[in-house]
């Protein structure tokens, strides 16, 4: 073990735990960032927990500097519990292989617990690094009082190498090596429900971010943060105690669905079947999101051609001669909307209907969910683009409100709103559009469409709809909400497109000719632009 000169005798010694797991080539500079740490008086204690790699080799390429403990794979839980026990520090910190300490890192924690010697542990904030080292700094919210119940709203300290504890309190717990992730967060609760702990916003480590943290894992880390919170319950006296837990419970669930929300429709990522469920359990507006954007996007797939006859043959069969031949089924292909066979049938005709349309798409335009439409067809003729969101959950969202009620929303202030698949979400369709007609500017356009044949796909959908429309049906409430527009509404579909649809067939299965042919008898789609008079 690497020990502290005699000149820094006085100071006490901080040991630095690197637990290790296959992770020789990151190790290097989680070992140099402690061994230039500007406090002196610093051990570092590397556990290899059961590596197959370098990992060995680049330990003993910084001895002396480093004791080395060796033992066979347990997991994390269990290196740092090894880590504690060959330390002699006064102070301790944890260290991932993968991470890195910046420069004053120890010096400002150890003068914090210096200062509040009564105090369990102090933590800082930290960077989040991708692969390239890029940084993305994030702002720490100052945590001054009622840690514990700070705690219980959400993890707020985020990240073990920005904590420095006092070596006792590994007296009275340690981690717990059945925890597959989020063994940090059970240590930060157990400890902070007994004792004062001490937070503050320098920065103090790097996280890295790259394809194996344990964190990319969003259903196991909200399982896990779950389990770990689920043990503080019985130990809850106070309401303010039992409110912080109900609030974080929500909050958890809705930050990682967003997390799955931004991988999925963001960066273009695919989802897992277990992160589809977890989206459709853990938020059912942000499922109705990704749902819809998937839906989107598969419109910019190349079509092809369709490899099946669909829903009967030129000349009509006689009476007991129809063969059923694949549609012989009581399930539909897909209970997604077709997004898992390509994308849904609907889309064609709502995103059609938005080109032709498009240079109406101008000016400041309100979108309802995201912006998608808006830049995708208004493009360079958009000088503002505002989102209207049912909730706060959206980031970007300029508005938060119900489009029934909406008084935040300004008069006269739009020169388009889009509302695409909407109205069958709200039960009082009549005074969403009212809504419309009072914030459009003279001469602004509504671009309105609305599901007239249609399946609910997925139980997700039967909790928010309500209606299905016919063209007659729109245009009396476009009547009744705009009475002197100008109006012209018109509807899509016909008997195969709505019968793919309703079987679940994606819209690459089904050729451009069937799609165009108008039925007025099948109304899939209808859509409508109002100008305001």
């Amino acid at each position: 073990m690497y020990a502290a000169p005699a000149t820094f005798a006085a100071l006490p010694v901080v040991s630095v735990i690197i637990p290790c797991y296959n992770q020789a080539h990151f190790l290097g500079k989680a070992l140099a960032s402690v061994q230039q740490q500007s406090y002196p008086a610093v051990e570092i204690v590397l556990v290899d927990d059961g590596s197959t790699d370098a990992t060995r080799a680049v330990a003993l390429a910084h001895a002396p500097a480093l004791r080395y403990v060796y033992q066979d794979n347990q997991g994390l839980s269990a290196a740092r519990n090894t880590g504690i026990r060959h330390s002699t520090g006064t102070y301790l910190v944890f260290l991932d292989a993968d991470d890195w300490l910046y420069p004053q890192a120890l010096a400002l924690n150890v003068a914090y617990l210096q200062q509040h010697p009564h105090a369990a542990f102090v933590s800082g904030a930290f960077t989040r690094v991708f692969v390239d080292e890029s940084r993305l700094q994030y702002e720490a919210k100052p945590i001054e009082a009622d840690h514990y119940l700070h705690l219980l709203r959400g993890n707020y300290i985020g990240m073990i190498a920005s904590v420095l504890y006092q070596r006792w309190v590994f007296e009275e717990v340690l981690y717990d090596p059945t925890l597959r992730n989020c063994e940090d967060y059970d240590i930060y609760l157990r400890v902070a429900r007994r004792h004062p702990v001490l937070h503050h916003t320098a920065f103090i480590a790097a996280y890295r971010l790259h394809t194996t943290n344990m964190s990319g894992n969003i259903p196991a880390m909200l399982e896990g943060i779950l389990k770990v919170r689920t043990a503080q319950q019985p130990l809850l006296t106070s309401a303010q105690e039992k409110a912080a837990y109900a609030y974080g419970n929500k909050f958890l669930r809705n930050f990682y669905c967003l997390e799955l929300l931004i991988k999925a429709n963001i960066k273009k990522q695919p989802l897992g079947a277990a992160e589809i469920t977890m989206l459709r359990r853990g938020n059912k507006l942000f499922y109705l999101r990704y749902l819809k954007h998937r839906m989107k996007s598969t419109l910019r797939q190349k079509a092809s051609k369709f490899k099946n006859k669909l829903l009967g043959r030129k000349i009509t069969p006689a009476i007991g001669d129809i063969q059923f031949g694949d549609f012989d089924t009581l399930t539909p292909f897909s209970n997604s909307f077709a997004y898992d066979r390509g994308g849904p049938v609907d889309r064609y005709y709502i995103e059609n209907f938005l080109q032709k349309e498009a240079t109406h798409i101008t000016g400041r335009v309100l979108e309802i969910g995201d912006n998608e439409y808006t830049m995708r067809f208004g493009k360079g003729q958009v000088t503002q683009s505002d989102i209207l969101h049912v909730d706060a959950s959206n980031p970007l969202a300029t508005f938060v409100g119900d489009l029934c009620d909406a008084p935040q929303l300004p008069d006269a202030a739009f020169d388009c709103i889009i509302l695409t698949q909407t109205l069958q979400l709200i039960y009082d369709c009549r005074a969403a559009l009212a809504t419309c007609e009072r914030i459009l500017k003279p001469n602004g356009v509504l671009l309105l469409t609305v599901p007239g044949i249609t399946p609910l796909a997925d139980i997700t959908w039967n909790e928010f709809w309500y209606w299905s429309f016919t063209n007659k049906a729109v245009r009396q409430l476009l009547q009744d909400t705009f009475p002197t527009a100008e109006k012209e509404v018109t509807s899509f579909g016909n008997v195969m497109s709505a019968g793919a649809f309703l079987y679940g067939v994606g819209l690459p299965e089904l050729p451009k000719d069937k799609l165009d042919y108008h039925d007025p008898s099948y109304q899939l789609i209808t859509a409508a632009r109002v100008v305001k008079q």
